[in-house]
């Protein structure tokens, strides 16, 4: 608890400007943004949150921070109108008192506490050490109440704008049981686990005219013919994955693993590893590119905002594929078709193989970043210091992309058309979020 208080102090006491001075509050800064998503990802590693979701939390609690940006600095632009079904966000004018940056925070803690399974538990706590630390750098009470009540305002809204996406409904469809067709996807070892999130390609986008706005070319068609193409794409994923990788190449895959449902053997019992999201660390190189150039804290919002938005609408998009196509995993067929005792290096993620999620959301990412920060921007990815993964040195978002992307074929859980196809929609869905945004971000 000491050691999250003084981290969040830290970041507060950057920018006091004669803290104790009513006139001349304090300035928070983008760390302070970054500091509400790292709080969120942890809580994802706790509550196991399967990643198409980590994205629907991003990009609401984002949202709720934005909100509040958008009413207060004329630089930035409301998402009303920008959005699909985006509400006209109502701002009481009686409203006086507030710290407007102080107000985006707390209305990311509330929507996120809202939103996440364990939210009401681990990120208050968050919010209370937080405004604990906004005492000390010099917020009055008075700020603190008035800004945590326009937080609420807001929040209220953006959770009722996140509960009209319907992904609520979800829960309540037809339960997904796999088809047992040839070629077609089946759980995989060693948990077993139900497919992930069939539906969600039925939820709102947020940009996107529909889930199935960018599909992708069709996977090379299944075949058990040995001169077939799938047969070859077979023959190179156990020739060239699994045992069969260099040191650089496993440390690749292991760099983007980003697999919250990997498990390990312990004994009779299977262990759940903690790992983030493929979604989460693009959030955090979203964070590392903002330090570095030390954007202001309105900027950062937009930035972080923006990536969150197209990590929702590629997961949509890539979900629809998935379930779509239904394709089997190399895991599986190798197994049946080639070696029965072949493991891939990578554990495989409970869902259909086509297309490359990782893929998809490193190229939309990677879009997004570069039209914010251009495209020769050199950054070290230290997002996974945390659980052991050394730091990485990309001279781009794009380079970083290609290398999310390969790392699937190394790992052994995708074939080269999902990876390759993966990379082409997250670019298009990239591109296609920021024409729709850029207009109210300039």
């Amino acid at each position: 608890m000491r050691k999250s208080f003084f981290t969040l102090l830290f970041g507060l006491s950057i920018l006091i400007n004669g803290c104790h001075n009513r006139e001349r509050q304090p300035v928070l800064i983008s760390q302070d943004i970054s500091k509400v998503i790292h709080q969120m990802s942890a809580v994802m590693i706790h509550d196991v949150t399967n990643p198409p979701l980590a994205a629907r939390f991003f990009a609401y609690t984002c949202l709720s921070g934005y909100e509040i940006v958008s009413e207060n600095d004329r630089h930035v632009s409301t998402m009303q109108g920008v959005l699909n079904q985006y509400p006209v966000i109502i701002k009481p004018k009686q409203l006086t008192g507030y710290n407007a940056q102080l107000s985006a925070i707390l209305a990311m803690y509330k929507t996120a506490e809202s939103l996440q399974p364990s939210g009401r538990t681990l990120m208050a706590n968050n919010e209370t050490i937080f405004i604990d630390s906004c005492k000390f750098v010099g917020f009055d009470d008075e700020i603190i109440d008035s800004s945590q009540h326009y937080a609420q305002l807001i929040s209220k809204q953006i959770l009722a704008y996140a509960k009209a996406d319907k992904y609520n409904r979800t829960s309540n469809y037809r339960r997904y049981t796999p088809t047992g067709t040839p070629g077609s996807w089946d759980p995989t070892p060693p948990s077993y686990m139900s497919p992930v999130e069939p539906y969600f390609n039925t939820i709102r986008p947020l940009t996107l005219d529909s889930a199935a706005q960018f599909v992708p070319d069709a996977p090379i068609p299944f075949s058990t013919n040995k001169h077939s193409a799938f047969y070859k794409y077979l023959l190179l994923s156990y020739t060239k994955a699994g045992n069969a990788l260099t040191r650089e190449e496993k440390n690749t895959a292991n760099f983007w693993d980003c697999n919250p449902f990997a498990v390990q053997n312990d004994g009779h019992m299977l262990v759940g590893l903690k790992k983030i999201s493929p979604g989460a660390h693009w959030m955090g190189i979203t964070d590392i590119a903002c330090d570095k150039t030390n954007t202001g804290f309105s900027k950062s919002m937009e930035i972080n905002t923006v990536v969150s938005v197209g990590l929702l609408d590629c997961f949509i998009c890539c979900w629809e594929d998935k379930y779509r196509t239904n394709r089997i995993r190399p895991e599986t067929a190798i197994r049946e078709y080639i070696d029965p005792n072949w493991k891939p290096w990578l554990q495989t993620p409970p869902f259909p193989e086509y297309i490359s999620g990782h893929s998809v959301v490193s190229a939309t990412s990677a879009v997004i970043l570069t039209h914010y920060f251009g495209n020769k921007f050199a950054y070290t990815d230290n997002v996974e210091k945390d659980f052991g993964i050394p730091p990485r040195h990309f001279d781009s978002f794009q380079q970083a992309a290609s290398q999310a992307a390969i790392s699937r074929f190394w790992g052994g859980i995708h074939f080269m058309d999902a990876i390759n196809n993966g990379l082409k929609q997250g670019t298009r869905v990239g591109n296609w979020v920021l024409d729709k945004i850029s207009a109210a971000c300039k």
